[in-house]
């Protein structure tokens, strides 16, 4: 499945599934099948089995997954009409993951790490995909960086490597967007991460039977049409399983909670001399099986 949040006339958004050329309204087709079998109250035991947030949604188990397997009238809206909203707005934690990937860390003179570097975003980072990323006031360093999200399905704590794929529902394009000149100023990150706008996340969320190794996946990055990140997650430093199992030792990782892993070499701070994105400038990712994530850039 591709999970995707999406709108249709400026309607509030609704979870869906992207299927080809159209995409299909979850809770509407559950409640349509429940009410072609006779069930009464269909569209109230709809809403319960399948709500519209995606973190509920994955907080459901195994009685939403069984409502939606057994979808058997679908409704359906075309693509074309429907906007795209980030697939999740709501994670419970929001976990990033540093110099993850070893020609990162060495355009950006760092030393790898021994253990996974970690730092927070938080809900108010999240954008759609098309909406504009806005550059701090006071910034004039704001970077890209793709990175292959992980969300995680199942609560985990105490998972070891070899298990901790089971735990993941699926996988997402993130833009971990950094002002650089904001996030050097002290030994911690987060003042040039935490900003409006600064996590673009989309366009669909892939579930596991659709990538089924997310260690072999390629990540890429145009700023006005210019290649400047061609990466790929087999050069992970902490790879998905090591991630999962190293953060659930940490804390516990709840459904719906969103872990962005890192980001390859191509950086504007790497650049010599540095490169920025400048207002009206567009940066477009893509991700292996994970489609095409593409936002402009304005000033706050």
């Amino acid at each position: 499945m591709k999970l995707v949040r999406f709108s249709v006339n400026g309607q509030p958004p609704r979870l869906g599934a992207l299927q080809n050329d159209r995409i299909a309204d979850l809770q509407a087709s559950v409640s349509a099948s429940l009410s072609r079998r006779g069930v009464m109250r269909a569209p109230e035991i709809a809403a319960a089995l399948v709500p519209q947030s995606t973190r509920e949604f994955l907080e459901g188990g195994a009685a939403t997954q069984d409502a939606v397997a057994s979808i058997t009238e679908w409704v359906t809206v075309p693509r074309a009409s429907a906007r795209l909203h980030a697939p999740i707005a709501d994670p419970g934690k929001f976990i990033c993951i540093g110099l993850n990937y070893r020609d990162h860390a060495e355009e950006t003179k760092n030393p790898i790490p021994k253990e996974p570097p970690i730092f927070p975003k938080w809900t108010n980072a999240i954008l759609d995909p098309g909406e504009p990323i806005l550059r701090p006031r006071g910034s004039t360093q704001l970077d890209w960086e793709v990175e292959l999200g992980v969300v995680i399905g199942r609560t985990a704590r105490f998972v070891t490597k070899e298990a901790a794929l089971d735990y993941v529902w699926g996988y997402t394009i993130i833009n971990d967007a950094s002002a650089r000149d904001f996030q050097f100023i002290t030994s911690q990150w987060a003042a040039g991460k935490i900003a409006d706008t600064f996590a673009p996340v989309g366009p669909y969320i892939a579930d596991r039977s659709e990538i089924r190794d997310p260690h072999v996946l390629d990540l890429k990055t145009w700023v006005n049409g210019n290649l400047m990140q061609n990466g790929t997650t087999r050069n992970f430093i902490f790879d998905v399983r090591y991630l999962v199992s190293y953060l659930s030792g940490l804390m516990t990782l709840s459904p719906g909670d969103l872990i962005a892993t890192g980001t390859p070499a191509g950086v504007g701070l790497g650049r010599k001399p540095p490169v920025w994105m400048q207002p009206g400038d567009t940066c477009r990712m893509e991700i292996t099986g994970l489609g095409t994530l593409e936002n402009p850039v304005k000033d706050a």
